[in-house]
């Protein structure tokens, strides 16, 4: 026996989901590319996710870093702790750009920083949000938490229940 085929209605919703989901993406990709100071910062458009992984691997520009420290609210010892970097390092590389790891995890504050602002409602909500110690995460503050992408899922798990009326 072959494998099911989807027929009339089924096969119109799974094409509408397929839209849906890659318009979520979309959304996802313009979020974050704003919260990291966008095409300005970026020296290029990033449009797709193969574009912004293209751009990780290449490494961010430093302008990307102020844009970012900007847009959370942290300052850069804040940050490079929140993200396990060396502040340091940061600091002296004034030129040039990021290496491949530390745009990763620059992404990583972006994503869960854009996820923040759609759940919580705003900037100035988010950020105290970020800062604040919470139950569910053990007691630790969010920003606190995704040094690690495992603790940046816990985190956007955490925002994904609020946003849908958990309680967290």
């Amino acid at each position: 026996m072959g494998k099911p085929v989807a027929r009339g209605s089924n096969l119109v919703d799974m094409s509408a989901n397929w839209r849906y989901n890659l318009r979520q993406m979309a959304d996802e990709i313009r979020a974050v590319v704003r919260e990291l100071g966008g095409e300005r910062a970026l020296g290029r458009a990033l449009r797709s996710d193969a574009d912004l992984r293209e751009a990780i691997r290449e490494g961010f520009p430093h302008a990307v870093l102020a844009e970012l420290m900007r847009a959370s609210g942290l300052t850069l010892k804040e940050l490079a702790s929140a993200l396990d970097l060396s502040s340091r390092s940061l600091q002296r590389r004034r030129r040039g750009r990021l290496a491949r790891f530390e745009s990763d995890r620059l992404y990583r504050l972006a994503r869960v920083l854009a996820l923040a602002r759609e759940s919580l409602g705003d900037e100035a909500r988010a950020t105290r949000w970020l800062k604040r110690t919470n139950r569910a995460l053990g007691g630790v503050a969010p920003i606190a938490a995704i040094d690690t992408e495992l603790g940046a899922h816990q985190v956007e798990n955490l925002l994904g229940r609020i946003a849908y009326g958990g309680i967290s």
